[in-house]
Parts: C-alpha cells; structure tokens; sequence
C-alpha cells in the first residue's frame, strides 16, 4: 500500500517539476527572448551613430550630431547651439531616404 502512495507521490513531483519547466520556457519565449531581440537592434542602432546624422532623443529634441566619442554625442539643436547627450539617449536616427521606424 505504501508504495503505491509512494509511486503517486513520486509522479506528482515529476508532473510538478514538468510543470514548472514548461511555464519557464513559455516565459522565456513570450517576454525574455523578444527583450533581448530589441536589446540587440537597440545597440546596433546606437553603434551605427555617426556624423551628420539626423537623430531624435528620448526626450523629443531634433537634431544632428556634430561630435561624438565613446558614450557621449555632440548633437546640435540649433545655430550655435550644441548639447552634449549619453548615446543612450538616442530614441532614433533619421535618415533621409531611408524609412525609420515609428516608435
């Protein structure tokens, strides 16, 4: 009798421990996996900064970078105005003739 409650028992933690492993995975398809997808295109978007590019920052200022070095652009926002920004900041770059995307 006892090991017929034992082999149930057994069999419980089995499907419990399944459960829990199928639940992770789902999780990680659905929300970690698409993250770091964006994470990446994110970064290459920032790498690819250059002079002369036309860019929008997270705060909703316009405008062209004139100087750059390895965290920080130089981005112009208007005639003799020139602010200093972390790449980071960088929402999106424009491009002309070139479609960027609506975030």
């Amino acid at each position: 009798m006892q090991s017929t409650a034992a082999q149930t028992g057994a069999g419980s933690f089995l499907s419990t421990i399944i459960m829990f492993v199928l639940i992770f995975l789902i999780f990680w398809l659905l929300i970690i996996r698409p993250q770091q997808k964006r994470q990446k295109e994110r970064q290459k978007m920032l790498d690819s900064v250059k002079k002369g590019d036309k860019v929008i920052t997270i705060g909703g200022v316009h405008g062209t970078v004139v100087g750059m070095d390895e965290k920080t652009l130089l981005i112009q926002i208007a005639d003799n105005v020139k602010v200093k920004y972390e790449r980071s900041a960088v929402s999106q770059i424009i491009r002309e003739g070139v479609d960027s995307p609506s975030s």
